[in-house]
């Protein structure tokens, strides 16, 4: 196999995973579930995760297309830990997302509109990045308080596990 024929493979699968994607989303938006975003995860070749926006329908602001997509993988691979796994999305995944992203072990990630697309139409992401940034304190107040209890509490989590 030639180099360019491994490429086009990988282009040919990459369309596959971005298609199942696209369709996750429209009918996340045709069901007024939430935003036009749907992601999947991928595990030696086969979807194990598929999820789409569902912010709306569930109520609840964590339900982007990847975070749905990484519960539902490891839902059906039984763990927490997906590596090897690989992970396509509509769009550039907010900081949210990525940091689920990272949590879960997945190394790759693949998207198609940037952050910046996603802005144009309305989605908030920037704020996020402007609050990381510059520490905006009009957007979030996050202040660190000493408290013993919440403090032993770390302590007695690793007295145990160590």
């Amino acid at each position: 196999m030639m180099v360019s024929d491994i490429v086009l493979e990988r282009v040919i699968f990459m369309d596959k995973y971005f298609e199942e994607a696209v369709n996750l989303a429209k009918v996340g938006v045709e069901n007024n579930e939430g935003g036009p975003f749907g992601a999947v995860v991928v595990k030696n070749g086969e979807v194990v995760g598929r999820g789409n926006n569902k912010v709306l329908i569930n109520n609840d602001p964590t339900a982007h297309a990847e975070v749905v997509a990484i519960r539902d993988a490891c839902r059906n691979l039984n763990t927490y830990d997906l590596t090897d796994c690989i992970i396509y999305s509509t769009s550039e995944p907010c900081p949210m997302c990525l940091s689920s992203i990272i949590w879960s072990n997945i190394k790759t990630v693949y998207f198609s509109s940037d952050r910046k697309e996603v802005s144009s139409i309305g989605f908030r992401d920037d704020l996020i990045y402007k609050y990381f940034e510059e520490n905006k304190k009009d957007i979030l107040n996050a202040t660190k308080c000493e408290n013993i209890k919440c403090n032993n509490l770390l302590k007695e989590y690793k007295n145990t596990i160590y």
